[in-house]
Formats: structure tokens, C-alpha cells, sequence
């Protein structure tokens, strides 16, 4: 895979079951360690760094099997990445970052409630927080919208485009609805490379991409 992102993009990754898409991402972020080749973020080369410095320069990854603090509280949840964030943003409090994070997803008044007793759809927007509380600079989206409803999916929508004024997405997703709603350019995975890329528009004509993903 040959794959580059422009800074203040938001670029939708799909393809397939089993195409690559979370190894690709994980490849990315530093779950996964690549067997050959080099991975750069903002001209350094991360090839070898763990997932933690990672997160120091500003890569932030949010799972495609929803990974918080389950005994915790929301803001607990958030906290805890709000104090990784706060050398970016001088002058805010914890509890400020914590709260800002929380209202953006829609949970603010869910602060004080255990994770635990969220619905799925409101775990994964709890994940999305403390990825924002991250304050990345990169953040990839691993399927985020699954188990939302369509009220949930609109806000995340609207939640996204207000990300992409301050960061760069890299958003994996079947809803092809928020994809084309969200995506500046659409990378296509197929069996780990790279089937095809392109504007929304270009690669919902592409003829290739029809056959092996959007059916024909």
C-alpha cells in the first residue's frame, strides 16, 4: 500500500470484509508492527515507535470494538485522556477539557453515570470523546457509527465536520451515506491493496469499485 493523507483532510477508508482496513490503521497508529516498508507523520519516521509516542505526536485511534473503562465514569473515561491532551491546549483545566470533549459527543449529562450503563451506540461516542480529548492532530474513526441510530449518526455527522476544521480524519465506514456525506477524497481497500482512490463522486462511477464493494 502506497497511502497519504493531506493535513486538514477527512479521508474515508473502505472496502470489504477482510480487505485490511483495521490491520491497515492499526499499521498506522502502532498496534500492529509492519514486516517491510516505512510510515512517516509529519516528516518523521514512526516506522518503529510505539503506539504510545504515537499518541504523543498526535495520532489518535478509536477501536472498531469499543474499548473504554467499563467500571469507570464517563468523565473518568475522558479524563484520562484530557490529561494526555492538556500539553496542547495551555490554560484549560482538566475538568474543562473533560466537559468539552463530553459535550461535543452529546454525553455531557451522562458525565457522572457509569459507562457500563450506556447503550452501545452512546459507548462508542464515549470512545470518540476520549479521542478528542486527545486533542489529535490525527484521528482515525474505525467504524464509528455502528449501533448509532439515524438521530445519532446526523450529530456524529455534524460532530465530524467540526473535527476536520482542526484535525485530520482518517474515517473507516460502510455507511456509504456518511462516507459520501463526509469525505473529501475515498481510499478503497480490496484484498490489502489499493483498489482505487478518488473523489466521492469519481468512485462512485468507478466501475471496479462497484463490482468489488458497492455491488455492481
Amino acid at each position: 500500500v502506497d497511502f497519504a493523507l493531506e493535513t486538514g483532510e477527512t479521508r474515508a477508508l473502505i472496502g470489504p470484509n477482510g480487505a485490511g482496513k483495521t490491520t491497515f490503521v492499526s499499521l498506522i497508529s502502532g498496534r500492529i508492527a509492519p514486516t517491510s516498508g516505512t510510515i512517516a507523520f509529519e516528516g518523521t519516521d514512526i516506522t518503529k515507535m510505539p503506539a504510545h509516542r504515537r499518541v504523543d505526536l498526535g495520532i489518535a485511534y478509536t477501536f472498531q470494538i469499543t474499548s473504554i473503562f467499563e467500571n469507570l465514569t464517563c468523565f473518568d473515561n475522558v479524563a484520562l485522556a484530557a490529561q494526555h491532551g492538556m500539553h496542547r491546549e495551555r490554560g484549560s483545566t482538566l475538568a474543562e477539557l473533560t466537559h468539552s470533549a463530553l459535550d461535543r459527543v452529546g454525553l455531557l449529562e451522562r458525565a457522572e453515570d457509569t459507562a457500563s450503563t450506556l447503550a452501545y451506540g452512546h459507548k462508542r461516542l464515549l470512545e470518540v470523546g476520549i479521542g478528542l480529548a486527545l486533542k489529535p492532530k490525527l484521528l482515525i474513526l474505525d467504524e464509528p457509527t455502528q449501533g448509532l441510530s439515524d438521530s445519532e449518526i446526523e450529530n456524529f455527522c455534524d460532530l465530524v465536520r467540526v473535527i476536520g476544521e482542526t484535525a485530520t480524519v482518517l474515517l473507516i465506514e460502510h455507511n456509504m451515506q456518511v462516507v459520501m456525506q463526509l469525505a473529501h477524497r475515498i481510499t478503497v481497500l480490496n484484498q490489502g491493496k489499493i483498489l482505487a482512490e478518488g473523489t466521492p463522486e469519481q468512485i462512485s462511477n468507478d466501475a471496479a469499485v462497484r463490482e468489488a464493494y458497492l455491488g455492481g
